[in-house]
Parts: structure tokens; sequence; C-alpha cells
């Protein structure tokens, strides 16, 4: 069955941003005269909601409350992020989906007018029908904005495919109904995407070669 609205994660799934989110939370890290991590530590111990990340690091609440943290980790990432590229073959694989008619939307845990803002940066908005991020920047989460979204649109379950890189994503795709294909560069381990039971690729160039898509009618 080819698929006929593709759904898109964005950071870790189309941008690598993973090196410099261990970056500036190694500097945060070393600022409080904690441990370091590598990237390792951050891809086993990613998630959503953000916080039980946040938790693996052991930040005192008393000390650091999370929303604070947040906001120091945003405006440094907001500092840096164009210092971030495009995976391989990320732009080929959209220009190719949406000449052909494929519906794509991103959907994120990243704050709504900061994803407009990257993607117009990248000069992506031209395959995109529709950008879906958050009302805030504490990344709690993506089920509810996905479920709203598909009840949106006239497509069945079969015919939705939500492309990824955390276990977060597979977990969206199973609320919705979506078939889900997990690309291992991003922010979560192989194994961890493996666990899920996932289609699990190393590459969007992988993604291209083995996802068929039918134009929207």
């Amino acid at each position: 069955m080819a698929y006929k609205h593709v759904i898109w994660d964005w950071n870790g799934t189309l941008m690598d941003d993973g090196w410099l989110c261990v970056d500036i939370m190694n500097r945060f890290l070393a600022r409080r005269d904690k441990p370091t991590i590598d990237n390792e530590f951050y891809r086993q111990h990613f998630q959503f909601p953000v916080q039980r990340y946040y938790d693996a690091l052991n930040f005192d609440e008393t000390v650091d409350p999370f929303k604070q943290i947040s906001h120091e980790f945003i405006a440094a990432y907001e500092a840096q992020k164009r210092e971030c590229v495009l995976y391989p073959d990320a732009e080929s694989v959209l220009a190719r989906w949406h000449a052909a008619g494929v519906e794509q939307v991103v959907l994120s845990a990243y704050r709504q007018p900061l994803l407009v803002e990257i993607i117009d940066f990248y000069g992506l908005n031209d395959y995109f029908d529709r950008l879906i991020g958050l009302d805030n920047i504490y990344a709690e989460g993506k089920t509810g904005n996905a479920l709203q979204h598909v009840a949106s649109i006239p497509h069945e379950p079969h015919e939705l495919l939500l492309i990824g890189d955390t276990v977060h994503d597979y977990e969206v795709a199973n609320a919705v109904g979506a078939d889900c294909v997990l690309v291992s560069h991003g922010h979560n381990s192989r194994e961890r995407l493996e666990a899920t039971g996932a289609v699990v690729v190393d590459s969007l160039k992988e993604v291209a070669a083995r996802i068929p898509v039918a134009p929207h009618e």
C-alpha cells in the first residue's frame, strides 16, 4: 500500500541537531560541577516528556527548576541552531515526494513560531502542506497535536506514514494508527528504536528507497 500523507518529525529526523543538544547540556553540567555526558548517553536517555531526560541528569529541582533550565536551554539552542545542517538527502526526498503530489507535514515538539522560522531558514516551506509545533517550550509530547491533525484530514490510517527518530515518534504513530519508520541517526539509539518493533533505517536515502508513496487524488 502506497502512502498518501507523510508526517515528518523535524529535530533529529530532518535536521542534525543532536550534537548541539549534547554540547549545550555539557556546558550546563560543567557550570554546576556535574559529570558531562557523551552522545551515547544522550541517545540512550533522551525521551519525552523531556523533563524525564532532565531527571536522568540528576538536576536538583529546588536549585534548577525544570522550567528555568528549559528557558536557558532554548536560549542557548536558538543562539546556535543555524550551525546545524540538514541530514544528507533530506531535501531531495522532500522534493521528490512533493513533486509526486504527496502530502507532507511536519509534526514537532518544537515551539510553533520557532519551527516556522527554522524551516523557512532552510528554504523548505514549499515542500510542506502544514507545520505543526507546540505552544510552549517544554517538549511534553506530540500525541495531542497528532490526533487533532489526523482528525482533520480525509485519509485512512493505512494511508498515513510517520517518519521520526525517537521512541516517542513510534508512540505517536501508534496513537493515530499510522505506520512508522524510525531513522537511527537522531536522538535515540538504534537499540531503543528497534525495541519498539518499528521499521528502523539508517538514512533518509534508505527511507526513500524503501517507502512507496502515492499522489493525493
